[in-house]
């Protein structure tokens, strides 16, 4: 069946330019794409109309789409794709493509724009998409004719997909869409000077592994290159065949089992204790597809300070970037690993007995200052929502997380067991962005049970798509941690600016159980311990989507925290208040 539709779609035959996108679509094994019409795109709706073949998901904001879009990427590891049309539908899509360029989440991104006559002329929703996302885009493309479209598509997925993926923008005018040509998409194609994973230098992993040989005090810090990869696998079988501690990043979560002895949890500005002892006194340290984000490093000169630094990225421009790198490893990160794999099983290479002291000495600050919190029977504290969502879960679901507390809470209190279990916004921080976010996950892994957990304020971005859910039967299970006040912004303005509280205050916010049964979604509410157990079971229960809104202490802190401009030796444990 899928052989003849292969045959059917490529069928050599002159058709519209919105049916050569559509076609090409289908060709690349698109599932589904995730949309808002607008004029400059009614020719390729109105192709859409009666095409059985073609799967699209209308969302109620143009940002829910790209969000949506995102998160089926980051889910199944395949490229997402949306689709918007000019002026403000194309702008409403800026901040979802900078959160997918930010995370190197493979997107093809693709507007309608006015005629080609028009452009230029200030025309009636009419905006230069290219120009506004030049520097947020792995590439983009003008559609010029009908003739071009289809090799210019297969060029768009081939760039977003490979390499260090990321967003590519395809503008289509609106006579280009209406316009015909004979259709011929390509079997392959070349991007003259593009070189997407370059050649393997075993030379560079004989030597990590000759200065491994000498360490005392190895280190891994794992990041989103490991997920991207799919070299989960092989990092687990390097930490356990050398025996060396991994710290995960924000992004990498998952991409270690959050269960092993050996990993030590998340480093940097809320990582925990563990993690950043780990880092501060490490001799040595590895670092697989992280990019020494801030948020990690804090205070450059404090970061590992007794450490020689190797770093396998697969992006040259990410090498010795932020921090002084001694054994540079350009290249994939599975090849690399599996490479290491192969080298750490000859005898030269191996001294895990050697690294014995060092994991005791992990292990012994993970039972110093675990992360902690103490729960009353009258109250709710956030973290026992996350750890109770992690218990019921097993650590098999789909996380995604807004931004904010709770997604610190989320990355310190959940265990997460596999790759692409946790679908968040790190690099740009993206409030709206883990409901819409989950919709596409759902849609890509509809196998698996996803779990949006956000926060009052970011669920108040994107509540709408509430009605994507309901409409089509979604699944998602929704937890909205309610502490009733902006609680990142709040606890900096404690921590950081003496108290001085300002425009924090979330008075005002909808009954979010109410606003969810207005779109046709079940919902309960917890305050308490014993509530918050039972209304998640109930959730967890339904088939459909279910909102589940958790009333917590609004004074509660993510706690380790090193605060902006500190080293990671100032981590401060514990607050004291008045």
């Amino acid at each position: 069946m899928q052989q003849s539709n292969q045959e059917r779609w490529r069928k050599p035959e002159r058709i519209s330019g919105s049916e050569i996108l559509l076609r090409s679509l289908l060709l690349e094994g698109v599932e589904c794409v995730f949309g808002y019409p607008g004029g400059a795109l009614l020719y390729i709706y109105d192709a859409m109309h009666g095409n059985p073949d073609f799967h699209h998901l209308l969302t109620r904001h143009e940002q829910g789409a790209i969000h949506a879009a995102d998160g089926y990427a980051r889910a199944t590891g395949r490229t997402g794709v949306c689709l918007a049309t000019s002026g403000p539908g194309a702008t409403n899509l800026v901040t979802g493509i900078a959160t997918a360029y930010m995370d190197s989440v493979p997107l093809v991104v693709i507007t309608g724009n006015v005629a080609t006559s028009l452009i230029g002329t200030d025309a009636f929703q009419e905006a230069d998409i290219i120009g506004i996302t030049q520097p947020i885009t792995k590439h983009s493309y003008f559609v010029r004719s009908a003739e071009e479209l289809a090799g210019v598509l297969k060029e768009a997925f081939y760039l977003a997909g490979t390499g260090r993926k990321g967003p590519v923008l395809v503008d289509i005018p609106k006579d280009v869409s209406a316009d015909t040509a004979v259709f011929h998409y390509p079997d392959s194609v070349v991007v003259r000077g593009y070189e997407p994973i370059p050649p393997f230098d075993r030379a560079a992993v004989e030597e990590f592994m000759n200065v491994l040989a000498g360490a005392e005090r190895p280190l891994i810090l794992a990041g989103n290159g490991v997920v991207q990869a799919d070299a989960s696998q092989e990092l687990l079988w390097l930490a356990e065949q050398a025996q060396i501690p991994v710290t995960t990043t924000l992004l990498g979560l998952g991409g270690f089992p959050g269960h092993h002895p050996l990993w030590l949890g998340m480093p940097g500005m809320h990582g925990t204790y563990a993690a950043n002892q780990a880092l501060l006194h490490c001799d040595l340290l590895l670092s697989v597809g992280a990019r020494f984000d801030d948020r990690v490093t804090m205070k450059l000169e404090g970061f590992a300070p007794n450490a020689r630094i190797a770093h396998v990225d697969i992006d040259a421009a990410e090498l010795g970037k932020l921090v002084p790198t001694l054994l540079p490893i350009r290249g994939d990160a599975k090849q690399a690993l599996a490479a290491m794999n192969e080298l750490i099983s000859q005898e030269a290479y191996s001294r895990r007995e050697a690294f014995g002291p060092w994991i005791i000495q992990c292990a012994s600050w993970k039972e110093e200052k675990p992360l902690r919190y103490t729960q009353s029977e009258d109250s709710l504290k956030p973290q026992y929502v996350i750890e109770l969502i992690s218990k019921t879960t097993d650590g098999e679901a789909i996380i995604t997380t807004d931004v904010g507390q709770h997604q610190m809470w989320t990355a310190q209190f959940y265990r997460f067991k596999h790759p692409r279990s946790l679908i968040t916004s790190g690099g740009l921080g993206t409030m709206g962005f883990g409901f819409p976010a989950a919709i596409g996950a759902q849609i890509g892994r509809p196998d698996r049970l996803v779990v949006s957990i956000n926060g009052d304020g970011g669920m108040q971005m994107c509540a709408q798509e509430l009605a994507v859910c309901a409409l089509h039967r979604i699944p998602v299970k929704i937890v909205v941690i309610n502490n009733q006040n902006l609680g990142m912004i709040k606890q900096w303005q404690e921590i950081v600016y003496d108290r001085r509280y300002s425009h924090i205050d979330l008075s005002g916010s909808p009954d979010f159980v109410k606003l969810a049964e207005a779109y046709g979604v079940k919902a309960w509410r917890a305050s308490t311990a014993a509530e918050a157990e039972q209304v998640w079971q109930q959730a967890l229960q339904t088939k459909e989507a279910a909102l589940v809104e958790f009333i917590v202490d609004k004074d509660e802190l993510v706690l380790p925290m090193v605060p902006q401009g500190m080293a990671l030796r100032d981590m401060i444990v514990e607050v004291s208040r008045p």
